[in-house]
Order: structure tokens, then sequence, then C-alpha cells
């Protein structure tokens, strides 16, 4: 239940970030969920689309640098304390949180979190038996990456 992200390096400044967002769109790539970070010089756009080859073709095609990394997709209670819960079980295995971003759900008591675990192999059956719901690609994309 690892969906894949696509990693890309963007020189921070005026117009770059449109420039590959008419990329996509040329492409016919559509976007259901980023993430824009400021590591000075350069951002680091993460995207997750249903179209993760053809996202990724597009991007070298057009000389950016892009890789490829496995998250996790979580259903996170929409109330105060519901990522703490989520914690817990991971704290005590010792697995920790590279990044997270969160996007907005259909569902009024719910959010969904994306989570870069230090051992994804390990979290997502902890998250499971700690009756944590572990989205699959189709269940926020509706197609499979």
């Amino acid at each position: 239940m690892k969906i894949q992200q696509i990693s890309i390096f963007l020189e921070n400044r005026p117009g770059k970030l449109g420039e590959l967002c008419h990329t996509l769109a040329q492409a016919g790539v559509n976007l259901s969920t980023l993430s824009l970070a400021d590591t000075g010089d350069f951002g680091l756009l993460r995207i997750i689309t249903p179209d993760t080859q053809k996202a990724k073709q597009a991007i070298e095609s057009a000389g950016y640098a892009v890789a490829i990394t496995d998250v996790v997709a979580l259903q996170v209670p929409h109330r105060p304390g519901g990522l703490a819960q989520i914690l817990i079980p991971l704290d005590s295995a010792n697995i920790s949180i590279e990044y997270m971003y969160a996007f907005a759900s259909n569902k009024e008591k719910e959010a969904v979190m994306v989570f870069r675990f230090s051992d994804t192999e390990k979290a997502i059956p902890i998250l499971q038996r700690a009756g944590f719901n572990v989205c699959r690609a189709t269940d926020l994309l509706g197609a499979a990456q």
C-alpha cells in the first residue's frame, strides 16, 4: 500500500514552478496532491499523480532532476489528537517520520496525510495492526500506480 511520489528539484526563482506545471499540463498529467519546500537556492516539489511514469518522462524530458520514492497515505481522524494517535505505535517501534504533508479529503471526519517513514515496510503493518486505514493508490487517485 505504498504510493509512488515524484520529487523534483526546481530553481528557487520566479516562473520555474509555472514552467514545470505547464510541462505537466501539456503532457496531460493531473496532479492529485503536491508539496513545495524551500531549500535555499532550490525548491523541492513533491507530487502524487495517477500518471507517475508519464509525469516522470515529461519532467525528465524538460530537463529537471526527478526521483520517485515510496510514501504511505493514511486516513487520520480530523479531531484534536488524531495525529498524536498515529505517532504512538510508530514511536514504540522506533520508526522515524522523514517528512509528511496533508491534503483535503472528501470526508468530513478524516484528513489524509502522506508520510515518508524511515522504514516503510515496517511501518505499514504496525499501523494496520493499530487499526489505522492505510490508503491504496486507487483509494486516492482512482488508478493503480
